[in-house]
Order: C-alpha cells, then structure tokens, then sequence
C-alpha cells in the first residue's frame, strides 16, 4: 500500500483535500497504523477516486456523491443518471454548452470502464538536459504554466523544444498545491532565452514503472491507475523525495499527442 504522500502524487490531488475526504467518509484509508497514526491507501482506491473527481466536475454536491458511491448501482442506472444530468445541462444558458459536451463524453467513459489495464514498461531513463522554470500549483494549472514556458522561451522555443516535460510532486508548504517543473527536454544547446528560466540535467533514472497514453480531451486518464497497481502487484514503492515524471510526445504522423507518465521506484 502507498503512503498518503505517495498516493497524493500518483493522484494528482492534494494532502489537504484526500485529508478532508478522509473526514467526511468519501474516500477512507485502506488501513491507518494504529502507533503513528499514518494513512495508507490501496491502489484499487485510485479507481474510486476517479470517479469522485468525474462526479464532481460534472456538478454533483459532497452530498450526492457519497450516496452514489455507497449505493450498489449498475451500469445502466450510472448511465441514466449521467443522461438526465445531460437534459438538465441542455436547459442551461449558452456558456454551459461545455460542460454538457464533458457529460457526454463522461457517458462514454462509464461505458467503457471496464478498460483493458495497459502495458506497463520497466526501465532506466536516462539523464536529460531540460530549460525550464519552477512553480507551485494544481494540475488544473498546467496548461497555463505551458502557456508561461511558450512565453519565456519566445523564438528560440522551435530550436530546443524535443519534448515537453512537467515534473511533479506534494508540496511541503501548500497542501491545496504541487511542486511543478514545466519545461522542455533539449536537443541541442542554447543561450539562455529568459532569466525566469533554468538549465538543468535531471539525474538518470534506474528503476522507472512507465506508460504511454494517448492525451484525450474531457477522458479521465487511467495511467496512474495501471501504474499504481503494477507497483503494489511487483512489491516495489515509490523512491521518496523524488518527482513523478511526464513527457508528452507529438505522434510522428501529427495529429495525436501522448504522454509517457513515469514514475521513480525501488526495491522494497
């Protein structure tokens, strides 16, 4: 089982909010060390967690996704209960027609959560020179802090760009927050492009549990999922102190990006 450190960075989401979901009975411990006091979670938990974050960004309060994860509901019920969402969306004004296209992709992804479980790859990542900048924040953030990355590099960002890169793990002043490193891995050697920017050689990588994932718009992503249960099944844990890794990869026939989500293990 994972530390709740460790399961806040294979998540995604913050000490702080697995805390409170902790205290009002969401989402429990698998276990808590009864001389510590420590919580620990199970990667089967990720699954459930999942689904509270879909919950709730299609709208449903605290209230109502506590009842539909204690009830026993089919698939068919989940899915009437997203189409009538649906109908309520469809009486809304005109700036809720994003949120209704994210239902009905959510609709889909319930069809289909009896997913495959991906191919997980074990392997050493070599070290790699990257150009980046440091910040605090949530996942929701990434987007704009790429947005900041594009800005800081400005002309030089098509000579250095070969991937980019987000390097994150749980914050130790911020709770609500992550560590994030936002950047580029390098092809080549640059004159530093902004003074908001670094250059760095992040450190080779021995042992690291990784997946490729197509990158799809308002479909929750399972990678942590199918990572978490490969490092609980093969008896590893996540080495401390040491960030979760993505690289996103433009497909060489355009079109579709993916990421390789990589996270640092070791032996027991």
């Amino acid at each position: 089982m994972f530390k709740i450190s460790e399961f806040s960075r294979l998540s995604r989401v913050s000490l702080k909010t697995l805390r409170f979901y902790d205290q009002i009975g969401i989402l429990k411990p698998a276990d808590i060390d009864k001389e510590t006091g420590y919580r620990f979670y199970a990667a089967e938990q990720l699954v459930t967690l999942n689904r509270i974050l879909m919950y709730k960004d299609l709208g449903f309060t605290l209230q109502q996704i506590q009842q539909l994860l204690h009830e026993e509901m089919s698939i068919d019920q989940l899915q009437g209960i997203f189409r009538q969402k649906e109908r309520e969306m469809e009486r809304l004004l005109e700036e809720e027609q994003t949120r209704l296209n994210r239902i009905k992709e959510r609709l889909l992804s319930i069809e289909q959560e009896g997913y495959i479980e991906q191919e997980v790859v074990f392997k050493q990542v070599e070290a790699q020179k990257v150009v980046s900048f440091r910040s605090e924040g949530t996942v929701e953030e990434i987007p704009m802090l790429f947005d900041q990355l594009a800005h800081y590099a400005g002309k030089q960002q098509r000579g250095m760009l070969l991937s980019s890169i987000v390097l994150w793990k749980e914050s130790e002043r911020d709770e609500t927050a992550f560590e994030l490193e936002i950047g580029y891995v390098l092809k080549q050697d640059i004159a530093l492009p902004s003074d908001k920017l670094e250059i760095r050689m992040l450190p080779e990588e021995r042992m690291m549990a990784t997946l490729v994932q197509r990158v799809e718009p308002f479909v929750p992503s399972t990678a942590c999922i199918d990572l978490a249960k490969w490092i609980e099944r093969n008896q590893y844990r996540i080495k401390k102190d040491q960030p979760g890794r993505e690289n996103y990869l433009q497909s060489p026939h355009g079109g579709d990006t993916y990421v390789e989500v990589q996270i640092p293990i070791e032996s027991p």
